[in-house]
């Protein structure tokens, strides 16, 4: 094991190539993400949840920003830009909407519903909470496992920002770039 927080090479020790397979694989290419989270088993196996399951309680849509705008407020190109080239345009969000999700969120953005969630997300990751207002808002759209899974989103989206932001992962040869925006 090295000092160093990147990504292990192969080849892998089958104990980390056993939990790996379990990770999703584009035409046998594993995330450097991925490849980072190996250097600790425990991590590997039992740091970040998959979320991203047929069995959540929210819309695809909804998971999809509540990451972008996660990863965005802790500027994580990475990770953002991977969520932005497998999943944006599948949930039906237009280019302008891609942007907003790295930029200022405005009003016009935005359906109701959308609003609320992407204020949750920006009190969730600046303050840790929400102020009464945005709290009402988001209780009246989300039920109580819909909340937890957006907390849980948050925090998990969180997590993976800080892995890719400190181990500094250049961006997928595949992945958008606010840059590019």
């Amino acid at each position: 094991m090295t000092n160093t927080l990147a990504p292990i090479k192969e080849p892998f020790p089958d104990h980390i190539k056993e939990i790996l397979e379990n990770y999703p694989q584009a035409n046998g290419y594993l995330l450097s993400l991925f490849r980072t989270f190996a250097n600790s088993t425990r991590f590997l196996s039992k740091g970040v949840p998959n979320l991203l399951d047929k069995e959540s309680p929210l819309p695809m849509r909804i998971r999809e920003l509540v990451i972008l705008r996660t990863t965005a407020n802790n500027n994580c190109h990475y990770e953002w830009g991977v969520h932005v080239a497998y999943f944006a345009h599948h949930v039906g969000l237009d280019d302008e909407q891609v942007a907003s999700t790295w930029q200022k969120i405005t009003q016009t953005d935005w359906n109701e519903q959308e609003r609320v969630i992407l204020e949750a997300v920006d009190q969730l990751c600046t303050t840790g909470s929400l102020d009464e207002t945005t709290r009402t808002h988001f209780q009246n759209h989300w039920n109580a496992e819909q909340q937890l899974e957006i907390m849980a989103l948050v925090g998990t989206y969180h997590t993976i920002s800080f892995v890719a932001n400190v181990a500094q992962l250049p961006r997928e040869p595949f992945a958008t770039s606010p840059r590019d925006l």
